[in-house]
Parts: C-alpha cells; structure tokens; sequence
C-alpha cells in the first residue's frame, strides 16, 4: 500500500479497460476514477484534481491530444500518461509535445503500468520537493530583506549621522587631518549603504516585489523633479543639464517610484561621467505605442567591447579617472529589470570620447 495516497483518473472510451486499470490501481492503494470519454474527464479533472491521468489517445469526441493540451492548462502539475491501440512512433513524439509525460502502448499487462505509474511517482516527488525548496527559497530572501534593511543598514545610517554631527562642528572643533579623515570614513560609509540599497532592489525583483503597480504617469513632471534635484550636482562637475518639451503624448504605463529611480541613475551616471563643461540632455517623445526617454551626455564615452555588459549585474567600466566615483556595478542591471518588469526596454549607444545614449521605451498608456 501507498504511504500517500495519489488519485488517479482513466480516460477512456472502453469500460473493460477503465476497469482494469481501475481495478489494478486501487489494489496498489490509489484512489481512481474513470471517464468514458474526453469531455466527462477533463470535467473530473477540474473537479477531483488527480495526481495522474490516463488517457487514450483514440476516443470519439474530444480526441486524447487535445485533452492532453487542456490537463497542461488546468493543472500542469498533473502527470498525463498515454495509452493506445494504435501506437506509432508519430503519435508518441506528437503526445511527448503535448505534455505527456510517458506512452504506454496496448495491450500492456499489469506490471507494465504499475512500471509506468512508479515512474510517474517518482516525478511527482520530484515537484514536491522542487516547490518545498521553492517556498524554502521564498522564505530565506524575505528573511534577508528584513535582516540587511533592519538589523545592518539601521545601524550603517546611525553611524552615518554621527559623521555628519562631527563634521558639522556640533561636538568641537576637529582639527583639518582629522576632517579628512572623517570625510573618507563618511564616503565610504555612503557607498556601502549604496551597495546594500541596490542588493535590496535585486532581491524585490526577484521576488515580484519591484513594480507593484502599474497605472498612468506622465513623464514630463517626473523628468523635470529630477532634473531640478540634480542641478546641485551639475554645478559641482561643471556639466549642463537640460530637459526638452515632450514630442506627443509622454502618458506611459509605469510605477513612478521604480521608475524614477531608472532615471536617477541614468542622470547621475551621466553627469559623473562626463566632461568638464559637458552636457546632459533629456528627451520625451511619442513613438507609436510606446513613450521613449532618451538621456544624451557629452561624456567620455563606453568602449565598443564594453558595450555588450553594461547591464550585466556587477559589471564595471572605469569610464572617469578624473570622477574617483566607482559604484557598485549593479545600478545598471537594476535598471533593466526594472523596465523589463514595466513591458519596456533600455538600450545604449555609445562612441568613446563623444558621449553615450540611453534609449528607454515604454508602454504608453490610455489617456481616456
């Protein structure tokens, strides 16, 4: 007898062999059910939810094929086996595309399909244990999210604030070695609490968590706050910041606050990468059924064999020896899952010593 007691369901336009099949299974301990044709069975599937189902692949009515196609899309859990008079090697291939998982040819005896359903088993133990480690996975990444943003950043952005009380002369005067020294203990404090931003980005996404949802933004508002926020930026690196009237429509389907933070990081990597009294433009524009965001800079440029790995997660150019800035090597990545989570794409033109554009598309949204 079964330790677990797995359902099963024969499909089949012949009583003497749903019966044997049944009889045979339910001697095994296996609870079993029997349809005498296509759509009686996809009917009981619906409503029973077998572990397996066996089907014959000439019936009257709905044929075994596209019952097979139809047990996929209620439940693709469930294991389809195969059973026929007329077995070819054409009519096994096209039921293993299907989704059968096994074909067993008539007439087979008892211990060919006790063989066939032990296979079955093992397969379904196989799921079981993949969505156990799936869930178990789940559980340790929210687990994570909480410790990095609780129990690690808290505290990185208490020390941080210290720093700033230091440095702003609340507690004395600190002699210039010591400012110094305070200000690079500070950077690099900054840069860490980066890092652990974008790893918390990356495990959002890959929890479904980014872009929670999607509802109608015009861009021209959110391209114009950033562009204000960065002006502080672009004085410090000598660089032109512009943004130019939208082209058409600039309504796209988007999470504001996700996508914002694609653009920050699109200007930011322009500003700190470019030239002195260089410039950044932003542009808006409607092209067919998408809003396309394009960010021009006169900057240093990527190199044609870098290229191809801008968005690779941890991959770095050093584009600025004068900038001293090196981030993370995620900032890009991120951006494109972002936007891939959005149905959109991001793309980047590039010429060394010219400057570099990054074309992001998006679907555009109904203004009704």
């Amino acid at each position: 007898m079964l330790e677990t007691r797995y359902r099963v369901l024969v499909i089949d336009d012949e009583e003497s062999m749903r019966d044997s099949c049944s009889l045979i299974l339910t001697k095994d301990g296996f609870v079993t059910d029997s349809a005498e044709n296509g759509n009686i069975g996809l009917q009981k599937i619906q409503e029973q939810h077998p572990d397996f189902v066996i089907i014959d692949l000439k019936m009257p009515g709905i044929g075994g094929l596209d019952v097979l196609e139809r047990v996929r899309e209620i439940n693709p859990n469930i294991i389809p086996i195969v059973i026929t008079g007329y077995a070819t090697v054409e009519s096994a291939v096209e039921a293993m595309k299907r989704g059968a998982y096994d074909f067993l040819p008539k007439p087979f005896t008892p211990e060919e399909l006790r063989m066939i359903i032990r296979r079955g088993i093992e397969r379904k133990q196989l799921q079981q244990e993949a969505e156990s480690l799936r869930r178990e996975k789940k559980l340790i990444e929210e687990n994570f999210i909480t410790l990095v943003s609780h129990q690690l950043r808290s505290p990185l952005v208490a020390v941080a604030q210290y720093f700033e009380v230091i440095l702003g002369g609340h507690v004395g005067e600190i002699g210039p070695q010591l400012e110094s020294m305070v200000k690079r203990a500070r950077d690099r404090l900054e840069g860490l609490l980066d890092l652990i931003n974008d790893w918390l980005s990356i495990a959002r996404m890959s929890g479904g968590q980014l872009v929670d949802k999607l509802k109608p933004i015009h861009l021209g508002p959110m391209m114009a706050k950033l562009i204000d926020f960065f002006q502080a930026l672009t004085e410090e690196k000598h660089v032109t910041l512009t943004l130019e009237p939208p082209i058409g429509q600039d309504l796209a389907l988007a999470d504001a606050e996700s996508l914002e933070q694609v653009f920050a990081n699109l200007i930011t990597n322009a500003i700190k990468y470019n030239k002195s009294d260089g410039s950044v433009q932003a542009l808006i524009r409607e092209e067919g059924d998408a809003v396309v965001v394009e960010i021009k800079d006169s900057g240093v440029g990527i190199a044609p064999e870098h290229l191809p790995f801008v968005f690779d997660q941890f991959y770095q150019i050093d584009r600025s020896k004068r900038s001293g800035d090196k981030g993370s090597g995620l900032g890009l990545s991120i951006a494109k899952k972002v936007v891939e989570a959005h149905n959109g794409s991001i793309q980047v033109t590039s010429e060394q010593g010219v400057g570099s554009t990054f074309t992001v598309r998006l679907p555009k949204a109904d203004p009704n």
